[in-house]
């Protein structure tokens, strides 16, 4: 395989996590008598331009069906998040409502409802249908599409430059990077801005979050490789936030190579040194990565078996891809982890992929009390302890299992 940034031959593997179906991919109940599709799922590093990234197996198309269940507006906090970012980005480059905002991966509009209500015109960008229809539900514009070149020339074409472009977690989603981020370059306005959130390659490594890794996932980006993937591509870096959100994330934010004028603030170049003096481009960097990765899958396993043993109950909560990620590679089944809730109904009534473990809503977790509540999406532990504080009242414990496990 050649490294989707700048064509090299790849060698360098992060982690072979085996073989699963796609994260999203859940399955109906009818589905159940049929075989599911599984890809290889390997991560390698790109040593000359240090674009960490997985294996192609999949097509995007399958990865981002119509029928996507992921929807953004199911987190309190990432609403809370999202609704901080309009506020500030909003004053900080005096949007109003002689302004375009578009949201490239819109989803279900938890960003979008807020630049709405803030009286700036937008458009937001969302390629699954099942997402795009909330988001319609909202009174927003969709363009239900995959973003690149060709859709940004069409937009500038039509009068809808973008004097602000928000990108959510997306840039790690995107097979080609090198078109994906071109097109931001021809969609903004002169002296227009573009923000983009990823998870922080930093914070994978020395969290040894190896469950965020899954096909939807096609790049984990650090700030040198961004830099580099953007200058290629007309776009110029001039600031960087650190964030808390999916376990550490980078808010970057880029202006047109051509045109904009905004000074490199020196946090930029302060996090491009952190990274170097850790060693984000070298292959000393990424050893042992495999091995931290086994031991947490020990770790679960080996407490699962025990709490069957002992005549514990074991649930979870959280049908989230790296949820997916987690069962799959550890081998965990309906006999080891009978069910997980969600709050999303689009879930509820639905099976995990791989592991075929049925999702159910709250209140079987409220009739059934188990023991322990296994939280899969570590990312949101607070809010979900904050949630399913009430599992105290009959003695239950939650637990997690990244980056270590933990009773709490």
């Amino acid at each position: 395989m050649k490294c989707r940034h700048c064509h090299a031959e790849l060698s360098l593997q992060l982690m072979d996590l085996g073989a699963s179906p796609p994260s999203n991919a859940y399955l109906n109940s009818a589905q159940l008598a049929a075989p599911e599709k599984w890809y290889p799922l390997r991560v390698f590093t790109c040593t000359q331009c240090w674009l960490v990234q997985t294996e192609d197996y999949a097509h995007y198309a399958e990865l981002f069906s119509s029928d996507y269940a992921y929807f953004s507006s199911f987190s309190t906090s990432w609403l809370a998040h999202s609704k901080r970012y309009v506020d500030e980005v909003v004053q900080r480059f005096g949007l109003s409502s002689a302004s375009h905002v578009v949201e490239v991966a819109a989803n279900d509009g938890y960003l979008l409802q807020y630049v709405q209500q803030a009286g700036v015109p937008c458009t937001g960008i969302e390629p699954t249908a099942s997402t795009a229809r909330a988001a319609r539900a909202k009174g927003l514009e969709i363009v239900e599409s995959f973003f690149g070149v060709a859709l940004a020339e069409q937009f500038v074409a039509e009068g809808k430059a973008a004097d602000l472009v928000a990108a959510n977690n997306v840039l790690a989603h995107v097979p080609d990077v090198n078109d994906f981020v071109s097109g931001f370059a021809k969609l903004l306005k002169p002296h227009g801005v573009a923000t983009f959130e990823f998870p922080h390659l930093m914070q994978l490594v020395s969290g040894c979050q190896f469950d965020t890794i899954y096909h939807e996932h096609f790049s984990y980006l650090s700030l040198a490789a961004v830099r580099r993937l953007f200058e290629a591509n007309g776009l110029r870096i001039f600031d960087v936030e650190e964030l808390a959100t999916h376990g550490g994330s980078l808010r970057v934010y880029a202006q047109r190579s051509d045109r904009g004028l905004r000074p490199i603030e020196p946090r930029v170049e302060r996090l491009l040194n952190t990274e170097a003096v850790a060693g984000v481009e070298t292959a000393a960097y990424y050893a042992g990565f495999q091995a931290r990765a086994d031991d947490i899958r020990d770790g679960i396993v080996t407490f699962l078996i025990e709490a069957r043993k002992t005549g514990k109950r074991v649930a979870a909560y959280g049908a989230a891809a790296k949820g997916n990620t987690l069962l799959n590679y550890a081998g965990i089944r309906p006999g080891l982890l009978p069910w997980v809730v969600d709050r999303n109904p689009a879930k509820q009534g639905q099976y995990m992929p791989g592991s075929r473990i049925p999702i159910v809503d709250e209140a079987r977790l409220q009739r059934e009390q188990p023991d322990y509540v296994l939280v899969l999406p570590w990312n949101l532990r607070a809010e979900v302890m904050n949630q399913l504080a009430y599992i105290r009242e009959w003695g239950g414990q939650f637990v997690c299992a990244v980056p270590r496990l933990e009773v709490l």
